[in-house]
């Protein structure tokens, strides 16, 4: 055995002594900082579970599309009927766990009444669809109307990775505005995992928004975009720095992340920092740091900043 290996590491190819692994595993120091108890036993969200729901709320808003494909006005109301009405069951009760979740020493009578607002907040979703679709029919218009290489709605629909997260994003921003705690994350980097884009549930996005390519884009918790904005690939919208508690910890909540105005271009590997307002009509050429203000119909190349009669629509 080598002198630097601990007498306790097995060595390489021998089988291990499954009882120890088990004892170790076993012990209160080793799992307590990791261990969940929810309350009253109820499990942790599904994520398999949000997928199917996610999978449902998508073919109801893009019908034709994703799943059953056989779709026409004679069939629509019996479509849409069954896949809303699996999509309310399946979030009913995972927000019902997502709530049992955040609960800490909440009593019995205060469980039941999150099975109530687990409810409603399904409800709600589903009253939410019809704005939903809306925004993300302005989204599919941007997509295809800012992007020369995109030859119709339908293939923005069906292979944009950015309506993808920005179709996550939208339906967990609506699930976060209703206070329901963890599974606008969970949704959000279920995305980001598929897709490469980080939009926290957070933001506030306003329609006609569109991620050009995608990859590696950050949009964080208290980012505001406005109105027809353009992001390229590795865009970050992050924050500079942040405020600690007396324990120096981060106080949770405060805004620190850009405001991004209507009809901005953002190119590719910007970065964009603190709590900034870029302002409309604004073009960030790529790989441009900036970490201050600008005005309306600025442009911003590799640091240095002129004002612009620009109109959104070209490049830098």
């Amino acid at each position: 055995m080598n002198e630097k290996q601990s007498s306790a590491e097995p060595e390489p190819g021998a089988p291990a002594d499954l009882n120890a692994v088990v004892e170790a595993l076993s012990r209160p120091d080793s799992y307590a900082p990791l261990l969940h108890e929810s309350a009253y036993h109820v499990p942790m969200p599904s994520l398999d579970a949000l997928a199917e729901m996610m999978a449902c709320l998508r073919a109801a808003l893009f019908p034709g599309y994703f799943g059953h494909t056989d779709i026409h006005p004679g069939n629509m109301p019996f479509y849409m009927g069954t896949l809303l009405d699996r999509a309310r069951a399946i979030l009913a009760e995972q927000v019902k766990r997502g709530l049992c979740f955040a609960c800490v020493g909440l009593t019995r009578q205060q469980c039941v009444a999150c099975e109530r607002r687990s409810d409603e907040v399904a409800a709600a979703l589903l009253g939410a669809l019809p704005e939903l679709r809306r925004l993300l029919a302005t989204d599919v218009a941007a997509a295809f109307d800012g992007d020369p290489a995109a030859l119709s709605p339908g293939e923005v629909i069906s292979c944009y990775p950015s309506l993808h997260a920005v179709t996550n994003y939208r339906v967990a921003h609506a699930l976060h505005r209703l206070g329901v705690p963890l599974i606008p994350r969970i949704l959000t980097e279920r995305a980001h995992s598929d897709t490469g884009i980080d939009i926290h549930p957070g933001a506030e996005i306003g329609e006609r928004f569109f991620i050009d390519h995608g990859t590696g884009v950050v949009i964080g918790e208290t980012c505001v975009i406005g109105r027809n904005v353009r992001l390229y690939q590795g865009v970050t919208l992050g924050a500079k720095s942040f405020p600690l508690d007396a324990d120096g910890k981060p106080i949770k909540g405060v805004p620190r992340h850009p405001i991004v105005e209507d009809d901005v271009i953002i190119y590719s590997g910007a970065t964009v920092l603190g709590r900034i307002t870029i302002g409309r009509g604004s073009v960030i050429g790529g790989n441009v740091w900036l970490t201050h203000s600008v005005p309306p119909r600025s442009r911003v190349q590799q640091g240095r900043l002129q004002e612009s009669s620009y109109e959104n629509g070209g490049g830098i």
